[in-house]
């Protein structure tokens, strides 16, 4: 992809293509999350993206299995929502805004803000790598 020019968005520099960020076949890991969160280092995200529609499977750490579904705007940022099984054997729900900002190694990492829509309807951040 050709780079048309940089544009800031929330203090970060993202490299806006002349089409959007394909989060196709990219695997993440999470490097930050909230004390509230149940993703750890140890949980693997699988992307896969068709046209604007993202979906993922995930495991590891406290995660037995989840997956997401989400939007993708021109942008690259996704709202998605979740679920998940933890390893207490509960259905966890959630909401999620990600925003993307491009590595200058080109790799991506997705600044995360979310919301339980189970369990105590808490909200936390989340920082994840693309791997």
């Amino acid at each position: 992809m050709t780079v048309r020019k940089a544009k800031r968005l929330s203090g970060k520099q993202i490299e806006k293509k002349n089409s959007m960020i394909s989060y196709n076949n990219k695997t993440f890991r999470p490097i930050q999350n909230s004390e509230n969160g149940e993703t750890s280092s140890e949980t693997l995200f699988v992307y896969r993206q068709d046209g604007n529609i993202l979906t993922s499977e995930y495991s590891g750490g406290n995660i037995i299995k989840g997956h997401l579904i989400g939007i993708v705007n021109a942008e690259g940022k996704i709202d998605m929502r979740y679920h998940q099984v933890n390893k207490n054997g509960e259905i966890m729900t959630g909401t999620c805004i990600s925003t993307p900002e491009v590595l200058p190694n080109g790799k991506i990492r997705l600044h995360e803000e979310w919301t339980w829509t189970s369990g105590d309807s808490s909200s936390g951040n989340s920082i994840i790598e693309e791997q």
